[in-house]
């Protein structure tokens, strides 16, 4: 039974922060339901949103729907996708962020021993990565010199 505690949250928190700090992201960490360590990116220089609106854009495209113009200013990463798609649409160093981010996640105590064929689901627990929350957008900035200043150069919700 996938089950992950405070406890648990406050050892894997150091590695979490340091890839947040290393690709320039903001972030949150918390515990859904005492089963899900869930991570809430709030900000960075990352274009999250656009990567996603690039990759659904591309499988409605492909599947002979029209292409997608807006998802709004948050949303939810699939953790079990997310480096692949964002491979797919060329955002190498989003896949990236994405990969180091589930790794530290994981850290060494995450295992799944889930087989689905004979409905026996055995995990840790369950990872959710947010890019925004449903009350706040995700921030996308633009770092302005060496010194680390930065300002807001669109949120997503304004790009319409």
């Amino acid at each position: 039974m996938a089950f992950i505690s405070q406890k648990d949250k406050k050892e894997l928190t150091p590695k979490i922060k340091e890839v947040l700090k290393k690709y320039g992201m903001k972030g949150t960490i918390a515990i859904g339901h005492h089963s899900t360590l869930v991570v809430n990116l709030k900000s960075g220089r990352l274009d999250l949103i656009g990567c996603a609106r690039k990759h659904i854009s591309q499988e409605n495209i492909s599947r002979g729907f029209a292409a997608v113009d807006d998802i709004g200013g948050n949303h939810p990463i699939n953790p079990y996708w997310c480096v692949t798609w964002a491979k797919e649409v060329g955002e190498n160093e989003i896949a990236n962020f994405y990969e180091e981010l589930i790794a530290a996640m994981k850290g060494n105590k995450w295992y799944n021993r889930s087989d689905i064929m004979t409905d026996y689901f055995d995990t840790a627990y369950y990872l959710e990565i947010n890019a925004g929350q449903w009350n706040k957008d995700y921030i996308l900035e633009k770092k302005l010199d060496e010194d680390g200043e930065r300002y807001i150069i669109e949120q997503i919700k304004e790009l319409v």
